[in-house]
């Protein structure tokens, strides 16, 4: 992260690992030559050039990419550059809310399910088009249609912590749109644990829950 948000995340979380990356030359020190797998990138950095450089370092390392939030609408208007890069990285999974779509896609209209479909085979990436039918899309057409989405989701992170999902699944090597589906759904179970109430911290503490809800 850039030096000046370490202190934002230096303490509790105890378990939580931070490393300052000076931009721009730190952010590619850092992935190169580490054990770094996956990156999420977009919530809380900022929109403009600063952030697509971010995500082409990602890319171009060849890590498994999520991008959420800034990093969708920094290439708004310019969507044929996203796509470059979501060909560069070894995978990448796009989870724009309903704004951010139209920010990138404002030419695909229909319902979410066209549209996811056509924003994956534009891009290449697989597409989260987040809602309460929230849509997972392969550049192939293979889609899903989410169940399992409670209404208390609809709090301010929540959509950060479903990349941050995503992230995990991929960083652990489950294929894109697995990892995709698999954080979709243990997003709303997680939720559904908690009940009335949540705010997106509160899914940390229902992952375990839902987690051992699959195994079982």
């Amino acid at each position: 992260m850039p030096s000046d948000a370490l202190v934002a995340y230096v303490g509790d979380p105890k378990a939580l690992m931070v490393a300052p990356a000076a931009e721009p030359e730190g952010l590619e020190a850092l992935i190169t030559g580490s054990k770094v797998r996956a990156a999420v990138l977009g919530p809380g950095n900022g929109v403009g050039p600063a952030t697509r450089h971010r995500v082409a370092v990602a890319a171009e390392a060849g890590l498994r990419l999520v991008l959420d939030a800034d990093a969708l609408s920094s290439f708004a208007g310019d969507v044929a550059a996203l796509a470059t890069l979501c060909g560069t990285a070894e995978t990448a999974v796009l989870t724009p809310h309903d704004g951010e779509f139209r920010r990138l896609f404002p030419d695909i209209e229909g319902d979410r399910l066209t549209r996811a479909r056509a924003a994956a085979q534009r891009t290449g990436a697989v597409v989260v088009s987040k809602g309460p039918d929230t849509v997972v899309a392969g550049k192939d057409g293979h889609a899903i249609i989410n169940s399992n989405a409670p209404a208390n989701l609809a709090t301010a992170g929540s959509g950060d912590v479903l990349a941050g999902i995503i992230g995990g699944l991929l960083a652990s090597g489950m294929e894109p749109f697995a990892a995709a589906a698999a954080g979709v759904w243990l997003h709303g179970e997680a939720a559904s644990e908690h009940g009335a109430g949540l705010i997106a911290d509160d899914l940390l503490s229902g992952l375990p829950s839902a987690l051992q809800t699959v195994r079982a």
